[in-house]
C-alpha cells in the first residue's frame, strides 16, 4: 500500500504564475518536501521577484489561503470594463473606506482591485488626493499592473498603458 501525501493532485506546477492575495503575482519555482514540527509536508516555493521575497505555501493549504492561477481573458476583460465604469465613492468616513479598499486589494480578486483603482483614480482637473488615498491607489494599481503584465505577457509599461487607456475611456 502506497502512502498518499496530503495533496497528490497538485494544482500548480513549477514555472506557473500565480496570484497570492497578500503579495500579488508570483511564480512557482518548485515543489519541495519539508519537515515542520515532525510532520513531512509538501510546499510550493513561490518567488515574488518585485519584492525579492520567497514564500513557502503548503500544497494542501494553497487554495484555502487564496492562492489562485492568473486571471483568464474573460476576468481580465471584466476588470478592464470595471475601470471604465463610474467611480462609486461611499459617503462613509475615510478610515472605513480605507479599510474596505485595503480588504479588496488583499483579497487578490482582480475585479475588486479594479474597483479600488477606478474609485481612487483622479483626473488632472480633480483635487490632489491625500497621502493615504494615493498609497492605496498605487498599491491597487501596482497589483493590477503585475497581473495584467503576466496575463498579457507584456512588460510593466505596456500593462500600465493598457490600464491607463481603460481609465481614460472612463473620462470620455
Amino acid at each position: 500500500m502506497t502512502k498518499k501525501t496530503a495533496n497528490d493532485n497538485k494544482t500548480f506546477k513549477k514555472g506557473d504564475y500565480i496570484v497570492y492575495p497578500a503579495h500579488g503575482v508570483g511564480r512557482v519555482t518548485g515543489v519541495e518536501k519539508e519537515t515542520v514540527a515532525g510532520f513531512d509536508i509538501e510546499v510550493y516555493v513561490v518567488s515574488f521577484e518585485q519584492d525579492k521575497m520567497t514564500l513557502r505555501v503548503p500544497t494542501a493549504k494553497a487554495i484555502a489561503s487564496g492562492m489562485r492561477p492568473l486571471a483568464n481573458d474573460k476576468i481580465l476583460a471584466d476588470a478592464l470594463k470595471t475601470l471604465r465604469g463610474k467611480a462609486r465613492v461611499k459617503r462613509t468616513m475615510w478610515s472605513r473606506r480605507a479599510q474596505e479598499y485595503e480588504a479588496k486589494i488583499n483579497s487578490g480578486d482582480l475585479i475588486s482591485i479594479a474597483e479600488v483603482v477606478r474609485d481612487l483614480h483622479r483626473h488632472e482637473d480633480q483635487p490632489e488626493p491625500s497621502y493615504s488615498e494615493r498609497q492605496l491607489y498605487e498599491s491597487a494599481l501596482d497589483r493590477m499592473v503585475r497581473e495584467v503584465a503576466a496575463v498579457e505577457k507584456v512588460d510593466r509599461e505596456q500593462a500600465l498603458e493598457i490600464l491607463s487607456s481603460s481609465l481614460q475611456k472612463k473620462a470620455a
